[in-house]
């Protein structure tokens, strides 16, 4: 009995640590590294990763493991694999052995984690809505506990706001930045149709040739323009 009190009393702690820290308004991958952190500290696991809903698509976006070619770029459809079938029916799998016979199971991207033993995927919810998923792996046979499970679970249902809200913050920073690189590209145009008599076409083509002799973006060489006429303009 004292066990279980003193267990419940480092769940709440634990749940009010992961209360805080996401109170604190943290960038978007910042957020999902601390849940996975919050994770690993849980399951004690070998593999941990984060999807997150973007339109009908599943996106990883976090994992324990360094996956440089699958974060932010691995996706996968509503339904496929066992993540997708717990993002469409919003519901909790856990499989403590051989998790790729499951008839679910689909081979993404040739993780090495495809072949590991135990599997738990846990939808993260926001207002009763699906916003991503947390999976859970182990390369050994692992039995998931109860406590496991909902603590897993719950923070599921902790952080589905948050990352909610991140990902629109991120989406918007991301608009706003391809907005500011159109004016840039868009004035670097003007000076060269003033200075070269050339039409709009051309002077974007223009552009892209610098972009691709001198390895730098199309942007890097805007901004350069624009600097160079300012400096003219300034010595005459």
């Amino acid at each position: 009995m004292v066990e279980e009190k003193n267990a419940d009393a480092r769940d709440i702690d634990f749940l009010h640590k992961i209360g805080s820290r996401m109170a604190a308004a943290d960038p978007f991958h910042a957020v999902l590294r601390q849940i996975v952190e919050f994770v690993v500290q849980i399951a004690r696991c070998d593999s941990c990763f984060i999807y997150v809903l973007e339109g009908n698509r599943l996106v990883m976006r976090a994992s324990k493991n360094p996956h440089a070619e699958s974060v932010d770029h691995l996706q996968m459809a509503l339904g496929h694999g066992i993540t997708g079938w717990v993002a469409k029916n919003v519901q909790t799998v856990a499989i403590s052995s051989r998790a790729f016979t499951d008839p679910r199971f689909k081979t993404l991207a040739a993780l090495p984690e495809d072949r590991f033993e135990a599997f738990l995927s846990v939808p993260i919810l926001s207002r009763n809505k699906v916003v991503g998923v947390i999976n859970v792996q182990h390369r050994m046979p692992h039995q998931h506990s109860d406590r496991e499970v909902r603590l897993i679970s719950t923070i599921g249902f902790l952080v589905g706001a948050e990352i909610e809200l991140a990902r629109i913050e991120s989406e918007k920073a991301i608009l706003e930045t391809q907005l500011e690189t159109r004016k840039i590209l868009e004035r670097a145009k003007g000076i060269l149709q003033r200075d070269l008599k050339i039409d709009e076409e051309e002077a974007y083509l223009s552009l892209q040739r610098e972009s691709r002799q001198r390895r730098k973006t199309i942007r890097e060489i805007a901004e350069a323009l624009i600097l160079s006429d300012e400096l003219r303009r300034q010595s005459k």
